[in-house]
């Protein structure tokens, strides 16, 4: 925990750039943001189990268009965005 503790006479806005150039110096901030993006890779069963997902929906794909129920522009996906 930092600690700050404001001197005689020292303005407000002086305070707070002390304040975050000890913040700065500690290494909090990079450690935080570190942490808040860090993501965990998924374990071997759950990669297979996307991969396995992936094919069969690829697969599905390709029979609906290949019989005819179905056309490419079906399955293109939109922007959320309209212009």
């Amino acid at each position: 925990m930092i600690e700050v503790k404001r001197k005689k006479g020292e303005s407000f806005e002086s305070l707070l750039r002390r304040f975050g150039r000890r913040v700065q110096d500690s290494g909090r901030m990079i450690q935080a943001r570190k942490i808040r993006f860090h993501t965990d890779l998924p374990n071997k069963n759950a990669t297979k189990a996307t991969a396995l997902r992936r094919t069969e929906l690829r697969e599905k794909r390709e029979y609906l268009i290949k019989s005819g129920q179905a056309t490419e522009e079906d399955f293109r996906r939109r922007s959320k965005r309209r212009r």
